[in-house]
């Protein structure tokens, strides 16, 4: 059965603009521009005053899921703008030590598992990479787009997937710990 209309609507911060043009969304805010296209979703993308609504008509029920997502994308694009993301990644190993390095736009793991292999992972467009000073064997990603953000999170985790060996007994990797917006530091 399709329902009739679902709507749901974002508010926009201050100091933000949203720019909505054949549903492709572009947000600009403090710390940079952020662009998406929804052209692969049937429905309505209005922006008023201070929000932004989302329309559908006639949907079924797997075009209603859909309303909820494009919100949720630009939802975190507003986020990304204003605070940024950060995904913080722990070293995790029970006797040859994983050394990482960042060289160039790679960051490389060496000494895994005692292994002579050196691990590449890129870093995509807009991510940094920082090695905390306060903890020891963690790695900081920080960047505007959750999507990029979490992406090389992700690939630098599946780069030390262990093969052939009990996953029991064999936990060495490097694993996300925490993962959100950054922090607002206030004052």
């Amino acid at each position: 059965m399709k329902t009739v209309q679902a709507s749901r609507s974002i508010t926009i911060p201050d100091g933000v603009e949203v720019e909505i043009k054949a549903r492709s969304v572009t947000v600009t805010g403090p710390r940079g521009t952020l662009s998406r296209d929804f052209k692969h979703i049937n429905m309505d993308l209005r922006k008023t005053d201070n929000t932004v609504k989302v329309d559908i008509w006639f949907a079924t029920r797997k075009e209603l899921a859909c309303v909820r997502t494009v919100c949720s994308h630009i939802d975190n694009m507003l986020v990304g703008v204003t605070r940024g993301f950060l995904y913080k990644m722990r070293f995790v190993y029970s006797h040859f030590p994983i050394n990482v390095s960042l060289s160039g736009k790679n960051v490389e793991i060496r000494n895994f598992l005692g292994e002579k292999r050196v691990r590449k992972v890129e870093l995509l467009e807009g991510v940094e990479y920082i090695r905390s000073a306060d903890v020891k064997d963690q790695i900081e990603l920080t960047g505007n787009d959750i999507t990029l953000v979490s992406l090389t999170a992700a690939k630098i985790q599946q780069a030390t997937n262990i093969r052939h060996k009990d996953l029991r007994k064999f936990l060495d990797g490097i694993y996300v710990s925490e993962k959100g917006p950054i922090k607002v530091v206030e004052e």
